[in-house]
């Protein structure tokens, strides 16, 4: 997959993580966008890297789509725990 896929692939994994993840996030929706693309290169890092699953070419792999939602998952509670109360 190319770097644009990846992108395009952050977007959505980042709107998934947010629907998972429902409220008022400190970045709104450039930040949360930011987070979801961050988060999908991290999965699909940390499934090659250490969970020996190696990032396919197809952009439809079922794989590639769960380490990006739990990447940005991951990171979207991590920014909530880190500045959740930056916008009260």
């Amino acid at each position: 997959m190319t770097v644009i896929s990846w992108i395009i692939l952050g977007l959505l994994a980042g709107a998934i993580a947010k629907v998972l993840l429902p409220g008022r996030d400190p970045g709104g929706l450039i930040g949360t966008t930011l987070i979801g693309i961050a988060g999908a290169f991290i999965g699909g890092w940390i499934s090659a890297r250490w969970l020996d699953h190696p990032i396919t070419n197809d952009f439809y792999d079922g794989a590639t789509w769960a380490a990006a939602i739990g990447g940005s998952f991951v990171l979207l509670v991590a920014y909530r725990i880190l500045f959740g109360n930056s916008r009260d």
